[in-house]
């Protein structure tokens, strides 16, 4: 990073594609500030009144206190040249020339999986976002908005998984403001908050948008857990498959609305179905070294399992759900003792609660 980096979110009228054109041209920001009128023009195609401002050496006094921004806040600026920008992102066409970091730079670095979703979120929508959270090494990248994306950043939290989100707000503030504990949660377990906006930066609404480009554009892959038939969870997917990246979906019931649009992109062909973990892992292509987290803790817990959560947990071998008179006819059991043996079998992971009051194996 050097200031003549910074200094380009200051050129009038630039933009991101335009500060990627001039670094696949000139290599870095230092020469295009060293370029002459002639160069940036007639060589680069810049338009006049934009190489005007580079000559002129426009928005190094901007930049110079963003620097001291940034030292007073904590705050790391990655240049799209700089070594630890993250790879897949700086692929991108239209990646943001300089990205604003709290926390851990490296968990931008590692394997990312973005996941999207409505923030008007069901309880079944809240239960699957915690899926991808079972997979060695990964980080998990989402926007910290209410609902699905929020969601995904505490499955990532409840078991140790490096997550990563996505704002669009001038860093150290977050929106949304409730959240300004679950992004410090996300800070201290080794994550990191990511915004494209320096401190100067005024809000308004097309940031949300601009946002999701950078959630698509860190991951190799994009999950849309659930989705109504219009959103922001389907721009980022589009943006996501626009820049060649796998597109997947978690399906969701007919009747549900807020799966219409998760629905519609596996219908379509847009979108891969998965289902588990594994399935994600067999879309995006990649070879774990070990068994995923969820496989390993759960043999951990069966392991440890009574005879009579062995008899629950045998029962559902021949039944997708089980109420609560199957699971007493299994048991011989009354309410009141199998509650008990049911609530320790949910703590450990290896059964859930579904409307209506029955029983799922995970």
């Amino acid at each position: 990073m050097c200031i003549e980096d910074l200094a380009l979110l200051h050129i009038r009228g630039l933009g991101s594609r335009g500060a990627y054109h001039l670094i696949e041209h000139f290599g870095d920001a230092e020469s295009i500030y060293r370029a002459s009128l002639h160069q940036l023009t007639s060589d680069a195609g810049l338009r006049p009144d934009i190489a005007e401002q580079i000559v002129a050496k426009v928005g190094f006094r901007e930049a110079e206190e963003e620097i001291k921004y940034c030292r007073h806040h904590a705050i790391c600026a990655l240049a799209a040249t700089d070594d630890d920008y993250p790879t897949p992102l700086a692929e991108a066409q239209d990646r943001p020339h300089v990205l604003f970091v709290m926390g851990n730079v490296e968990a931008l670095s590692m394997s990312c999986l973005s996941m999207v979703g409505t923030r008007e979120a069901s309880p079944s929508g809240i239960h699957v976002e915690g899926l991808s959270a079972h997979i060695s090494n990964l980080c998990i990248v989402s926007g910290l908005a209410y609902g699905i994306d929020s969601a995904c950043h505490r499955a990532a939290l409840a078991h140790d998984v490096p997550t990563v989100a996505v704002v669009a707000s001038t860093l150290p503030e977050v929106t949304p403001t409730p959240h300004e504990n679950l992004a410090k949660e996300i800070i201290n377990k080794g994550g990191a908050i990511v915004s494209e906006l320096h401190s100067h930066s005024k809000q308004n609404g097309r940031l949300f948008l601009a946002r999701n480009r950078i959630i698509a554009g860190l991951s190799m892959g994009t999950v849309v857990v659930e989705s109504p038939a219009s959103g922001g969870s389907l721009a980022t997917a589009e943006i996501a498959d626009s820049y060649g990246r796998t597109v997947m979906a978690v399906p969701g019931r007919l009747t549900d609305s807020n799966s219409f649009g998760s629905n519609n992109l596996i219908r379509s062909g847009k979108a891969r179905l998965i289902l588990t973990a594994e399935d994600i892992i067999e879309d995006l292509g990649w070879t774990p070294s070990s068994r995923t987290k969820v496989e390993e803790e759960k043999d951990d817990n069966i392991a440890d399992l009574s005879p009579i959560e062995r008899t629950i947990m045998e029962a559902f071998d021949n039944a997708t759900t089980l109420d609560w008179g199957a699971l007493i006819s299994a048991t011989k059991l009354s309410m009141g003792e199998l509650s008990m043996v049911v609530m320790d079998l949910e703590l450990k992971g290896l059964i859930r609660c579904l409307p209506g009051q029955r029983f799922e194996r995970i």
